[in-house]
Formats: structure tokens, sequence, C-alpha cells
């Protein structure tokens, strides 16, 4: 894309910026994901329905993904402005994985998973309707590793009593919301999201750590 505008924000593997009111333009720093691939599987989803932002691939590179620009707030933005309940947030996560669930796969080997779907990555408009940004892990599988996931990202920053403490009730709350029935999580899902989060290199060691005490705090809410 060459010159680009204003940094608008970043995240642990990648920048956003700026290139007019309409769209943005993401870039992964080196190393990091496979932009066309995640703009493909957001073209898909948003075939079937999903709340997605429409992508321009022709103007995408590996590096580099052109998407639209949605305004609106985080749905965590949304928990600290009191504008949405944390109930509430946590019951429009399990509807939005049900909802994904639903689309088949781009090979047809399972279902598309999002595989990191919290408050952070749902972008609530104006009119409040929650658009699911960062496609970075998306792959085909079984949607109970989806809900493991999830359940394991609330669940961390839950149990964590560092800098994440003041978001420790909102996060519990939300899981709680999460798994009331009829949830997808299972066993081999749970088991499965532990270990990759265990082995995600953008955790620190005090967040792989909590992984045990998340587990922990997931079985006080979820009924197998």
């Amino acid at each position: 894309m060459g010159t680009t505008g204003k940094l608008l924000g970043s995240g642990r593997t990648c920048d956003v910026y700026e290139i007019d009111g309409t769209w943005v333009l993401r870039r992964n720093r080196e190393g990091w994901g496979d932009a066309l691939a995640e703009g493909a599987v957001m073209e898909h989803v948003r075939a079937y329905g999903y709340p997605v932002p429409r992508v321009r691939l022709a103007d995408s590179t590996r590096t580099e993904l052109v998407m639209e620009r949605v305004a609106g707030v985080t749905m965590l933005e949304a928990f600290g402005a009191g504008t949405i309940g944390v109930r509430e947030g946590g019951e429009v996560l399990a509807g939005l994985l049900r909802q994904l669930h639903g689309v088949p796969g781009l090979t047809g080997s399972g279902r598309v998973l999002h595989l990191d779907l919290h408050p952070d990555n749902v972008m609530l408009t104006g009119g409040g309707r929650p658009v699911v940004i960062d496609w970075s892990n998306a792959e085909e599988g079984d949607p109970a590793l989806d809900w493991g996931m999830s359940a394991v990202i609330l669940a961390q920053v839950a149990v964590d009593d560092g800098p994440l403490a003041h978001l420790s009730d909102l996060a519990r709350a939300g899981l709680a919301a999460l798994l009331t029935d009829p949830s997808r999580l299972t066993e081999e899902g749970l088991a499965e999201a532990r270990r990759r989060r265990s082995r995600n290199p953008t955790m620190s060691v005090r967040e792989v750590e909590l992984l045990g005490d998340a587990e922990e705090l997931i079985r006080t809410y979820w009924r197998t």
C-alpha cells in the first residue's frame, strides 16, 4: 500500500492505520499471520450473513489487509462506559459463537472457528450491532475448541491479580454468562484450548501460569 495514514491502534502482532473514512490498513508485524488467508475467511463468513468487516482482497497482501473501518467501540470499552451489561455481553459472545459455527468451512473439513473471540475483538456499532474483528487465528475444526478458547481467555483475566485485576469481576461475570446452557464446551475442547494457550508465543510467563486457576474457575460455571 505504500504510505499510510495515522496509526489508529496496535495489538500484540499488528498495527492498524487510517486510509480514509471508510477503510483501514491492518499491517502484520514481521512473521505474523497470512492477511490474505484471513481476509478470505472474513469474506466467506460474511457471505453467510456473519457480522464481520468487509475486506478488499485485491488491495491486500500476505502482510497487509485492507478492511472496512467500523464505527463504534469494543465490547470491553462498552462495559467500562456502562452501555452494555456484562451478562448481556456474555450472552452476545455465546450467540456469536453459535452463529459462526453454523457456517461451513472453506474446505468442508469442519466449521469455521474464530479462536480469539472475546470482548476486545467485538466492536459494537452505533446501533449496538456486534461486528467481530481479528480473524488471524481462524481455522476449521470442532466448535468445542472455539468455546474452550473464549472460556479460557475470559478465565485467565478473571483470575489475574496483576495488571488486569481491575477487569477480574467483568471477566468472571462474562464467563458465567458465556457458559450458561446451551454451551457447546467439551472436555476435549477445553483441554485443547488450554494446550494452545500455553504454547501461544504472545503469552507472558505470568499468563501461562494462570491457566490452571483459569480451568478451575471454568469448571465452577460449566456443567458437562
